[in-house]
């Protein structure tokens, strides 16, 4: 059995992330893991007040900003599938 299968969901809860702690019910309902590929170097202008948010939310910022355009480009994809099989 993995460490994680021995873990308890105590001791998941206690030691999670703050910002973890008041998450909706089912909100990992729909998650998918992603196994991330290589990345590609990028400079990107952003507006100050959301680089400030990412980077107010603790180490490895950069990313979660990725995650969040990984996420946008899956929702683009699925609603251009569903609107080109309609």
């Amino acid at each position: 059995m993995s460490r994680l299968g021995k873990t308890s969901e105590r001791d998941i809860h206690r030691s999670s992330p703050a910002e973890l702690a008041d998450l909706p019910k089912g909100f990992w309902a729909g998650a998918v893991v992603v196994h991330p590929g290589q990345k590609q170097p990028v400079s990107l202008r952003v507006d100050r007040d959301v680089l400030a948010w990412f980077k107010d939310t603790g180490p490895r910022y950069q990313t979660r900003i990725n995650a969040v355009l990984r996420s946008y480009v899956t929702a683009m994809r699925e609603r251009a599938d569903r609107r080109s099989t309609a």
